[in-house]
């Protein structure tokens, strides 16, 4: 079965609402459209990578923007929409548009964040940025079936003990996992660098490391990698969590 790679790989070289045209039937001769829009580069990457794989799902275009959310919406009326949380999109104007016109939505929360209001706007499902692959999945179908107010995990497989994750968990060291979290955001070896007020080479050797203990060879690998592992995805969001609150804290002592 071939893998979305190409919409992956554009999705990290910021190609936003790049469209996808390969035609192929899934279960029960159902072929659901997803529109996928996340300002996160790489885990929008690894979820196109993750979701290409299901022979039922399409990805026929990707936005980094909340703006090219409602363009791509307009152009696929039809589609499945997958956005997130943090593109903060207007939910006077924007979410409206898009809960009216698309055939389903479900939303990617951020941390603690309540998906009740997302739910009061009509979105259908809500997962949070931490849920596996399987529970990601899951949701998703759960969605584009008709159901309402779904939130991934809950019962099942988000919330089995998830070994392998706990055990590179435990085997990064405090700065592979600040790596970890600012690659999950989107950072580039350049951005992770000066946040970490180090140098490219230094990222580059860790990311190394970290491939060996993760077992995989590419930035789109490990986030793909991390998105099926639970405890790891928390893991990294906590992190990035601490860093923004961190970074936030330092700019309010300069102004």
């Amino acid at each position: 079965m071939k893998v979305m790679r190409n919409t992956a790989v554009a999705a990290v070289e910021g190609k936003a609402c790049e469209p996808r045209r390969t035609e192929t039937k899934g279960r029960n001769n159902k072929m659901y459209k997803l529109i996928l829009a996340d300002n996160q580069d790489v885990f929008r990457a690894g979820m196109a990578k993750l979701l290409g794989i299901e022979e039922d799902f399409r990805i026929i275009a990707q936005c980094r923007e909340a703006e090219r959310l409602s363009s791509a919406i307009q152009s696929f009326p039809d589609a499945i929409v997958i956005f997130a949380s943090s593109l903060k999109p207007d939910r006077q104007t924007v979410v409206p548009q898009v809960v009216a016109t698309a055939k389903a939505t479900m939303v990617i929360t951020e941390g603690e964040e309540s998906v009740q209001p997302w739910f009061a706007l009509g979105v259908g499902g809500a997962a949070p940025r931490s849920v596996s692959g399987s529970a990601l999945i899951e949701c998703l179908r759960s969605v584009a079936n008709g159901r309402r107010q779904v939130r991934a995990g809950g019962q099942g497989p988000a919330f089995q003990h998830d070994a392998v994750g706990s055990s590179v968990r435990n085997r990064l060291t405090p700065k592979e996992l600040k790596i970890l979290a600012l690659l999950m955001q989107g950072g580039r070896n350049k951005d992770i660098a000066e946040r970490l007020n180090t140098t490219e080479q230094v990222i580059k050797n860790y990311l190394r490391n970290i491939y060996d203990k993760t077992g995989v060879s590419d930035r789109l690998e490990l986030a793909l990698f991390t998105i099926h592992h639970r405890s790891l995805a928390e893991a990294a969001e906590t992190v990035g969590h601490q860093l923004m609150e961190s970074a936030n804290a330092a700019r309010y002592q300069l102004a």
